[in-house]
């Protein structure tokens, strides 16, 4: 088993890592996407925006705080599933959803009819599915907060992965 920072680069190719990196930022912006429409993000997204909106730190920053904090018990629990996509994952996903947020919202404006908020929801799903399969099919890591259940159902082989998963969100949410 290779230790340390070279494990972080284990298996990496160019095609890999620009698949994980575009994988990324098509995360950021269909999250960014989703926070036009105001009809909710997904449930990592929404905690760390409740949190921003609650503390008034940045939006960046509690995400970023709080996937180092998942990156620490990742590393104590879940070392497997560490590689370069975890550390991009984690420290770049909220800046991508920052900047594309900013970017979408200064061409569209905030978008108050229903209908075109609904109408705007679709791509922005579009957008995370093709993010999200770009960045796991490059398979160089796994984010901190999707580590989690990934990390109890290893510990506790007899708890299915889909009540984790749903436990996590349900949290989060």
């Amino acid at each position: 088993m290779k230790k340390g920072i070279s494990a972080l680069f284990s298996g990496v190719t160019p095609r890999r890592f620009f698949g994980m990196l575009i994988g990324n930022m098509l995360i950021g912006t269909g999250s960014a996407i989703l926070r036009l429409t105001v009809l909710g993000t997904d449930p990592f997204t929404g905690m760390n925006l409740g949190m921003a909106g609650f503390t008034g730190v940045p939006f960046i920053a509690c995400q970023t705080i709080l996937n180092l904090a998942l990156f620490g018990i990742q590393i104590r629990f879940g070392r497997d599933l560490i590689g370069i996509g975890t550390i991009v994952n984690a420290l770049l996903l909220s800046v991508f959803v920052s900047g594309a947020y900013s970017i979408l919202h200064f061409f569209t404006g905030d978008l108050t009819s229903f209908p075109v908020r609904l109408i705007t929801l679709i791509p922005g799903l579009l957008v995370i599915g093709l993010g999200l399969g770009l960045y796991q099919d490059a398979r160089l890591g796994v984010a901190p907060y999707d580590a989690i259940p990934l990390m109890v159902c290893a510990r506790f082989p007899k708890v299915p992965f889909f009540a984790c998963r749903v436990a996590l969100d349900g949290a989060a949410t």
